[in-house]
């Protein structure tokens, strides 16, 4: 069983990746400055909720859900960064 501090580590770097992309795209091409934006906000959403769920995960199985939901968002956040970039 992943333990709470695991799945906060592997969140906060998960968002951590995002914005650091979206800064490097925003480099790259100030043209899509608010089309990063915009993403780095859902990423900063995103975390402030997965976090508070993982606060509120009792056993096993609530940790075993969190885990597929974090895998599922982390392959949506990279398919609208390669949109992006």
């Amino acid at each position: 069983m992943a333990s709470k501090r695991i799945l906060k580590k592997n969140v906060n770097a998960m968002v951590f990746d995002i914005v650091e992309e979206c800064f490097t795209i925003q480099m790259a091409d100030e043209k899509k400055m608010d089309a990063s934006n915009k993403i780095i906000d859902e990423a900063a959403d995103y975390q402030i909720e997965v976090l508070a769920k993982i606060n509120g995960a009792k056993n096993s199985a609530d940790f075993k859900g969190l885990r597929g939901e974090i895998e599922e968002k982390a392959i949506d956040f990279i398919k609208k960064l390669n949109k992006l970039g």
